[in-house]
């Protein structure tokens, strides 16, 4: 019985070593891409609501990775888990499809900028000046109102920018 014990240890020491210098390089990885990103943030154009995007999508994405490739080193077959977890993106896609396009939408105008807080503009009925920029809604203050404007509809439609000078249109944000 204790040979058998010992024998187990002796066959299971190196995966567990493994997956655990696996996870340790792993959380190295995401240290280094966390002050590659924040160093970015100092010299790019980009908005610090896009940088945080990114950061944690990356970093998300590096520890998924990481935890599969750990759990394979231990022996788990993560074909299933991987399989499933391929089911289950798709299922949520579908069933929070338009929330996942006003967060695609939002990131898109974080990254693009086409407009600006404090910029006046006007998208289909609705004309406001721009007091918010998030990941879901593009909040305007109107005249006596506050409108909340999803993303998507943002982003699937003409967006004028009113000037002292004149009207910029902007018929594409990409």
């Amino acid at each position: 019985m204790v040979n058998q014990f010992l024998t187990l240890i002796i066959i299971h020491v190196p995966r567990v070593a493994g997956s655990l210098l696996i996870i340790i390089s792993f959380w190295i990885a995401v240290s280094l891409l966390r002050k590659l990103i924040r160093r970015l943030s100092t010299t790019s154009n980009l908005s610090l609501d896009a940088l945080k995007l990114l950061e944690q999508t990356f970093i998300s994405t590096v520890w998924i990775i990481g935890i599969v490739t750990a759990l394979g080193t231990l022996g788990i077959d993560v074909s299933a888990l991987i399989a499933g977890l391929g089911l289950t993106g798709f299922a949520v896609g579908l069933a929070l499809k338009d929330i996942l396009s006003n967060l695609v939408s939002g990131a898109l105008i974080l990254i693009y900028r086409p407009f600006r807080r404090r910029d006046r503009i006007c998208v289909g009925n609705f004309e406001g000046t721009v007091i918010d920029i998030d990941l879901r809604y593009t909040t305007l203050q109107g005249e006596g109102k506050t409108i909340l404007i999803p993303n998507s509809y943002l982003f699937t439609n003409t967006i004028c920018i009113i000037e002292d000078s004149g009207v910029k249109i902007i018929t594409k944000i990409y």
